[in-house]
């Protein structure tokens, strides 16, 4: 069977590497564009993720059985419909449902409707209405925090949580006017308070009415160490029990993911992927962050590698719509990722460096997140986020160690990673 995955990051190369290494049939992956280590799983294809008309006429030419997509852009962009209008057979959202990421207003306005735990907010159509609700008061005194996301998406760029009124202020002048994010992306905002509690993030499989959870999983996003710092597309993740217990799981079930996949059914455009919730653990219990309508990365490294039944199992149940059939299996335990990235990321980065000590790794999946192969087979560091180390063990702890130990044995110019993926997991601490 012809399995393409459109993409290019550590996400793609986790997605491939689970296909290979949990298909109980025999199956040929390719990947458009991939990069230099999904090279060493799956036969690479040069055509962008936003090209659908290449990609459509790649599928036609090689009969390629089934298409599944990573990135948000070419989902917000109709990517599905288009396949679809052509019966070519795909997984992922259509873009009327992909409209849960691909517009924050739209998602905090489809909360409000169903009724979803979330922040309080208001959107804003210009910059002077913007900061006309940030200096109403209406989100606190002028020392509280604040945050600003732009509509629509921004490729990490879009959300800025202000610890004061005049950082607010000026995240507005940056998104609206400057257009930092992008030449659309902040033509309007969505002004949020600011939540307080631990993150944490559930992904789940969903064919339109039936759903499976994945492991809950933790992000860390912050480029420095202690959560400090720019945000970044992810420095590390970890699946643990002690994420989400079972009551607030229920809670989360109950008031967040029936109720989204029941309204989206309601309004018209029943929900066919991975669904990624973002959510704030708070005192008065889990609220809605936001949606992602795929994979998250780092997460799905962290969680993919816990998966024990075939994915494309998964995949083409959800494309016909019969997933409460199917049991799908994870291994117990923990797991973590924990991401090397270039010098300067997530600002302008330094690469072309040549990667040493990959062959001294062993114990973890290495996924490559942004590389390429020189001539002689060498890996070259070329993305803002380079590596992403992951590995199982029967408790975090071990399966940080098992991270580190790699990291310890892998090195090139200007490469860095944070040191305390996993931390607040393990000691209870803040940070």
């Amino acid at each position: 069977m012809k399995i393409l995955i459109i993409g290019s990051g550590g996400r793609e190369h986790a997605i491939t590497w689970a296909l290979r290494h949990t298909s109980v049939s025999d199956v040929e992956v390719y990947c458009a564009p991939g990069n230099g280590g999904i090279a060493q799983e799956a036969r690479l294809v040069a055509i962008s993720a936003d090209d659908s008309a290449e990609l459509i006429s790649f599928v036609q030419t090689e009969n390629i059985d089934l298409t599944f997509v990573g990135p948000e852009a070419p989902l917000s962009a109709g990517i599905v419909d288009a396949f679809e209008s052509k019966g070519l057979p795909i997984v992922g959202p259509t873009a009327a449902a992909a409209r849960l990421e691909g517009s924050k207003v739209f998602a905090k306005d489809f909360m409000a409707r169903h009724g979803i735990p979330t922040a309080l907010y208001r959107s804003a159509d210009s910059a002077s209405q913007a900061l006309e609700f940030v200096r109403s008061g209406e989100f606190g005194s002028p020392d509280h925090p604040v945050v600003i996301k732009a509509d629509g998406l921004a490729a990490g760029k879009g959300v800025v949580v202000a610890s004061n009124r005049s950082e607010a202020e000026t995240a507005i002048g940056n998104l609206m006017i400057d257009k930092v994010a992008g030449s659309n992306a902040a033509d309007r905002v969505v002004i949020e308070e600011a939540l307080s509690g631990v993150e944490a993030s559930v992904l789940l499989f969903s064919d339109g009415r039936d759903y499976v959870l994945m492991p809950p999983a933790r992000d860390h996003k912050r480029i420095g160490e202690g959560d400090v710092g720019p945000n970044t597309g992810g420095m590390g993740s970890i699946t643990d029990s002690s994420i989400l217990d079972h009551e607030t799981m229920r809670e989360v079930v109950s008031r967040v993911i029936e109720p989204t996949l029941a309204g989206a059914r309601e309004e018209g455009f029943p929900f066919r992927g991975v669904l990624f919730l973002g959510l704030m653990l708070t005192a008065t219990g889990p609220k809605l962050l936001e949606y992602n309508v795929r994979f998250g990365d780092p997460e799905t490294q962290a969680i993919l590698i816990r998966l024990k039944t075939d994915l494309l199992s998964i995949f083409q149940a959800i494309r016909n719509q019969n997933l409460a059939g199917l049991r799908v299996e994870w291994s117990q335990g923990a797991s973590a990722c924990v991401v090397a990235a270039n010098r300067g990321y997530p600002g302008a980065y330094e690469k072309g460096a040549l990667i040493r000590g990959l062959d001294q790794v062993t114990g973890v999946e290495v996924f490559h997140a942004g590389t390429s192969r020189s001539t002689d087979g060498s890996f070259i560091a070329t993305g803002g986020r380079v590596l992403g180390i992951t590995a199982t063990a029967e408790d975090l702890k071990s399966a940080l160690a098992r991270c580190y130990d790699a990291l310890d044995r892998i090195e090139w110019e200007g490469m860095q990673y944070r040191r305390d993926i996993g931390r607040r997991a393990l000691t209870g601490s803040v940070n």
